[in-house]
């Protein structure tokens, strides 16, 4: 079993932290938007931002061990992250949009829909532009 996790470690791990941080987002936007009122796209974006902040934590640390660096590197990693976190928030907005406003489906189930683009976005822009 340890040989099987070693060999798919970074993957693994990858959904496990994108799993939380997926949780995070959804938790988030649940509390703004549903129990607290908050205008859903609005809602969003803090949920967003939240989940961006957690993730690069835990994908710094967790998922692509990416250590010894100078603050110079850290910063440009980050700012990458950040960036093309950003890129994938924005295809969330604009998917809770087309789902919430042109569809009318519910905000709540509009938000799990959106999360199966955002977590594919997300791993594709880690492993090939950010931790390397």
């Amino acid at each position: 079993m340890m040989k099987l996790y070693n060999k798919y470690r970074e993957i693994i791990d990858y959904i496990i932290f994108g799993g939380l941080t997926t949780l995070v987002n959804i938790v988030a936007f649940f509390i703004f938007e549903t129990l607290l009122g908050w205008p859903y796209l609005i809602a969003n974006a803090v949920a967003i931002v939240l989940s961006i902040l957690f993730a690069y934590i835990t994908n710094k640390l967790f998922v692509f061990k990416t250590r010894n660096m100078t603050f110079n590197e850290n910063m440009k990693e980050f700012l990458k992250f950040i960036g093309f976190r950003l890129v994938s928030g924005l295809a969330d907005m604009a998917a809770m949009w087309m789902l919430v406003d042109l569809i009318s489906i519910d905000t709540n189930i509009a938000k799990l829909l959106t999360q199966f683009i955002v977590v594919i976005l997300n791993y594709v822009f880690s492993k090939l532009f950010i931790f390397k």
